[in-house]
């Protein structure tokens, strides 16, 4: 098994034991070109076949050969072929030579000195093929950290990352909105940037410039260009702060140059990604006159097409969030021809099927945008993430989408982990290569061997069935998990407030149902957590990643904990989950800081210190 599985493959019967002296030649005109990608190959034979051969140009004969051949195949598209007496690795392009060399090194790193004899043929479903990871809710990862994660994706045949950057780029003149935040800045994005280009991944520069920049309107300097001075009920239920640009306001546009200019020039991929979703506050304020008059889409589309002037000034490919101006289908033939729509949705029935039929037939090109499940859950929604990254990938296949943005949220304080998400990405990076290939990858087989490195295969399935835990309670919470939210609403408020679907309302109802399913979700976080201990990991962060788990797990005890003791349950205490909380907090302090910077994790730990707020009562 690789990953992701490639497009053709057949066994031609055979070995070929790699010898221990050897010679890998590039037959190509400049072989400093595919120097990078060579010396993959050679590290992997030498991590995991323990020979040490040379590289070497021109057209030597070799048990190693690179080439090029750009008559062959389609972009990104490469073959190999292993027989008795070699290898030969031919991409059409250096991004198909790149992606050749990655499967050889996987299969190096299954079978070791005896490589099976073997042909391949294989081309990615989509030209992109994206991870988006949020670094603004409150998570900003070390650039070890990013270095990392770039290495992992790249062998995934994954070619564009996302920062989502709301207030964490370190702006020169807008000290005041990042100072606390540990932002990333212009230097380290140039390094990230040279980073991720060798390893043929995009670092497409992400600016939201419209809405959620609510972190900026909280100083007075920003505040007159917000579409309000006040809070304002979002779809979601919630009172927001101002959270938005105002059209209305000339000044708006100002800003938007200014960051342009001061952060565009540090990333080298012309695309560009100005965010524009959730913008539900529109009309409500400085705009309301403008909005009165022609229409609230019309203001928001004029608004889309002013920062699409300022973006053609850098000679960038504007993307944008699809999700305001698919609510006016008849203004979607409008957008200009140089645009990527953003279609996203993040539930496994999100209706991908109509958008992306709405998006094809207006001509407008666009990526499918589905996400790991991952954020305000602890641990994940496992089957959920599985079902929306099909559906997304799939009908994205149907309608003719451009490419695939798998997005990692970080909402309510970014509290799991970054290990949760290789699930998603992993899938994501799978079924956007090629989805008929991939769509019943065993997923807990795929990540021991290619992201955690489990020899003992414990940490793919813990991970997978420990991300299955939100449907223990019995109670499915959109875009969530009962686990999560038990922290920052009390079951009384829960009952109060949510609607659900009748099943999940009927067990939120009662009493004795809840106590049930929460102990029997107990139990199975116990049974899942078991074998943690068993795990074998041989790859760099082995320990941590141990840690993390084990903080996943306790967080979400400690969340069915806090629910026993509002339904009056005889297990618990105050006392008891009050130390509880204490620990979870001093480890949740230091997994954080193993990764991430120090910013951002104040306002995630408040999150979680509201939460002793239950605990002050005696138990008496």
């Amino acid at each position: 098994m690789m990953l992701p599985q490639p497009q053709k493959m057949s066994r031609t019967g055979g070995t070929f034991v790699v010898p221990e002296e050897g010679l890998i030649a590039l037959h190509v005109p400049r072989p400093a070109d595919l120097l990078f990608t060579a010396r993959h190959a050679q590290t992997a034979l030498h991590q995991q076949a323990g020979v040490r051969w040379e590289l070497a140009g021109g057209g030597l004969s070799a048990p190693l050969v690179i080439t090029l051949d750009a008559a062959m195949g389609r972009a990104e598209g490469y073959r190999l072929h292993i027989n008795a007496d070699g290898i030969l690795v031919v991409g059409h392009d250096a991004a198909g030579v790149f992606y050749g060399v990655q499967t050889l090194r996987q299969l190096v790193q299954v079978h070791g000195r005896e490589l099976p004899c073997l042909e391949i043929e294989d081309w990615p479903d989509f030209s992109s093929r994206g991870v988006m990871l949020d670094v603004s809710r409150d998570k900003v990862p070390t650039l070890g950290t990013l270095y990392d994660l770039v290495d992992m994706l790249a062998g995934w045949k994954i070619n564009q990352l996302q920062l989502y950057v709301e207030h964490t780029f370190a702006y020169r003149d807008h000290h005041v909105v990042w100072e606390h935040a540990s932002p990333l800045t212009a230097e380290q994005i140039l390094d990230l940037d040279a980073y991720c280009r060798a390893r043929f991944i995009d670092l497409v520069p992400n600016q939201n410039s419209f809405g959620h920049l609510h972190r900026w309107f909280q100083h007075a300097r920003y505040l007159p260009l917000a579409e309000t001075d006040g809070p304002t009920r979002a779809p979601w239920g919630r009172l927001e702060p101002p959270f938005s640009l105002a059209p209305a306001v000339p000044a708006t546009l100002d800003l938007l140059r200014d960051w342009y200019a001061e952060l565009l020039p540090n990333f080298t991929c012309k695309m560009f990604n100005v965010g524009c979703d959730e913008t539900f506050d529109l009309g409500h304020g400085r705009s309301r006159a403008l909005v009165e008059q022609k229409g609230k889409g019309r203001v928001y589309l004029d608004f889309l097409l002013e920062i699409h002037r300022l973006v053609q000034v850098h000679e960038r490919t504007m993307q944008f969030w699809g999700d305001i101006i698919i609510e006016y289908p008849d203004l979607v033939p409008e957008l200009p021809p140089n645009v990527i729509a953003l279609e996203w949705g993040y539930e496994a029935d999100h209706d991908f099927p109509g958008h992306t039929r709405l998006f094809a037939e207006s001509g407008v090109p666009f990526y499918v945008c589905p996400g790991t499940s991952s954020w305000t859950t602890i641990a994940g929604r496992t089957d959920n993430c599985r079902g929306n990254i099909r559906s997304a990938v799939a009908n994205g296949l149907q309608h003719g989408a451009v490419g695939v943005l798998n997005t990692d949220w970080g909402d309510w304080g970014h509290w799991q982990p970054l290990p949760v998400s290789y699930l998603g990405f992993a899938y994501g990076a799978a079924l956007s290569w090629c989805y008929a290939q991939n769509v019943n990858l065993d997923l807990p087989a795929a990540l021991d061997t290619y992201a955690f490195g489990d020899e003992e295969g414990v940490m793919g399935r813990l991970a997978y069935d420990l991300g299955n835990v939100y449907q223990e309670p019995g109670i499915l919470i959109h875009n969530g998990s009962f686990l999560f939210w038990a922290y920052h609403h009390t079951v009384a408020a829960m009952r109060d407030q949510w609607q659900l679907d009748p099943e999940s309302q009927a067990v939120l109802a009662d009493d004795v149902r809840l106590r049930d399913r929460l102990h029997a979700t107990l139990d199975t976080i116990d049974r899942v957590l078991e074998p943690l201990g068993r795990a074998n990991m041989q790859r760099a962060g082995a320990a941590l990643m141990q840690r993390e788990f084990q903080l996943v797990a306790d967080l979400l005890r400690h969340g069915a904990r806090r629910a026993l003791l509002q339904l009056n349950d005889d297990t618990v205490t105050r006392s008891t989950l009050h130390d509880e909380l204490d620990a979870l907090v001093a480890e949740f302090r230091a997994v954080w800081l193993a990764r991430n910077r120090p910013g951002g994790l104040d306002d995630s730990l408040a999150r979680l210190e509201r939460a002793r707020a239950l605990y002050a009562a005696n138990d008496a």
